[in-house]
């Protein structure tokens, strides 16, 4: 009863943020989106996944990853965790579309982080996975870049963080990164399922 109520409080509460962010003028980008692209999934999910930044699909359709990265990203999950994408919430460190792709700004990421703190403080996940350095930086503050920082989970709010790569780089096909990546998200799974898996 009460994981249910806390879920049937929560959704409210995360569309009232949604809307307010829609209307986001804090930085640069809002100048140059088509939508703001908030996050999608299950707002009393124990798994929430964060990216980096919408790229065109995504601002065009107001959903993140619905690009390639998502269709593998979905895949990969799916293969992995037993998961699909109506059982885990998934957001970025920033709203709206960065011009040609580039990185997010320092200033960016600044001005979007009330929005990502609220969606983790509202969904309360037990486990976050950070896809790739920009939201991995942001959330364990930590300046080293994810090959250093992926391959174990580390403490974070209730549950843990898993850092794993973000499935763009996966696409291109550098080295053995999807296997990495594979593994990163079993990990995950050990930790949602209340394992003792080690850090």
């Amino acid at each position: 009863m009460g994981e249910r109520a806390t879920t049937i409080a929560t959704v409210p509460a995360l569309a009232e943020v949604e809307r307010d962010a829609k209307t986001c003028t804090r930085c640069q980008l809002a100048h140059g989106r088509t939508r703001v692209v908030f996050g999608v999934g299950d707002a009393g999910a124990d798994l929430m996944f964060v990216g980096e930044a919408p790229g065109q699909q995504e601002d065009l359709q107001g959903e993140p990853f619905v690009g390639r990265s998502g269709q593998l990203l979905d895949k990969m999950v799916l293969e992995e965790m037993g998961l699909t994408r109506d059982r885990f919430y998934i957001a970025n460190t920033v709203k709206c579309r960065p011009p040609g792709n580039r990185d997010p700004q320092p200033a960016e990421i600044a001005a979007c982080g009330p929005w990502l703190e609220a969606q983790v403080d509202l969904i309360d996940p037990k486990v976050v996975v950070t896809l790739g350095n920009f939201a991995t930086r942001l959330l364990l503050d930590d300046t080293r870049g994810i090959t250093k920082l992926r391959g174990r989970a580390y403490p974070y709010r209730r549950g843990v963080l898993v850092p794993t790569y973000h499935p763009a780089a996966v696409l291109r096909g550098a080295g053995d990164l999807a296997a990495q990546m594979r593994a990163d998200l079993v990990r995950a799974k050990q930790y949602l399922g209340g394992g003792t898996a080690a850090p």
